[in-house]
């Protein structure tokens, strides 16, 4: 059975672009692969930023780790059990000045954590999430998908492949400011040909 993580980022949060271009994707997807199990997590609100304290309860053996480090460990232990019970993950990627919202920069952080999505090998890094694919929402106000301006779409990319999700599909309704509609139109269509 297929399980889908659905990820949004926006700040809008309902009234976002981004999310109803994932509700078009995700009833895309469960419509292809009935009885999908669908998981979802809103970052719109924001999620702790990793820091000295984060750093010191995932290194710490979780037998030593004090009641503040197991409640930290926790949290982004949660997080990363999302992504590993799923096959597919729907991400809301919406460019803010250029580049990748904090709150999602903050989930992909979590989840960076050698020996758990990667490990480094004598030939390089190793992604550990292999046999996974995402399927990414990004929208834009006037940020054109893959232009030298664009931060956002090749980080994303970078990130899930560095933890071995290699299969990632983009939809992109970028330059919203421009023609709002057709571009609407062309994001929607993009989705209407995802290969799924």
């Amino acid at each position: 059975m297929t399980k889908i993580l659905r990820i949004d980022s926006s700040i809008k949060g309902d009234a976002s672009v981004s999310h109803k271009l994932l509700d078009r994707t995700l009833a895309r997807l469960t419509a292809a692969h009935p009885g999908a199990e669908v998981a979802s997590r809103d970052l719109s609100a924001g999620i702790p930023a990793i820091d000295g304290a984060w750093i010191g309860a995932i290194f710490t053996p979780a037998a030593d780790r004090d009641a503040g480090q197991a409640e930290i460990a926790a949290f982004s232990d949660t997080l990363l059990a999302e992504v590993r019970a799923a096959d597919t993950l729907l991400i809301a990627l919406p460019v803010y000045n250029f580049g990748v919202p904090a709150q999602l920069k903050a989930w992909f952080d979590h989840l960076g954590r050698n020996g758990e999505t990667f490990r480094y090998t004598e030939a390089g890094p190793e992604g550990l999430l292999k046999g996974k694919r995402a399927f990414v929402v990004f929208t834009s106000d006037g940020t054109q998908f893959g232009s030298e301006i664009d931060f956002a779409s090749g980080w994303v990319k970078q990130m899930l492949g560095f933890f071995g999700i290699t299969d990632v599909q983009f939809v992109h309704a970028d330059q919203l400011v421009f023609d709002a509609e057709a571009t609407l139109k062309a994001a929607e269509a993009q989705i209407d040909a995802l290969a799924v």
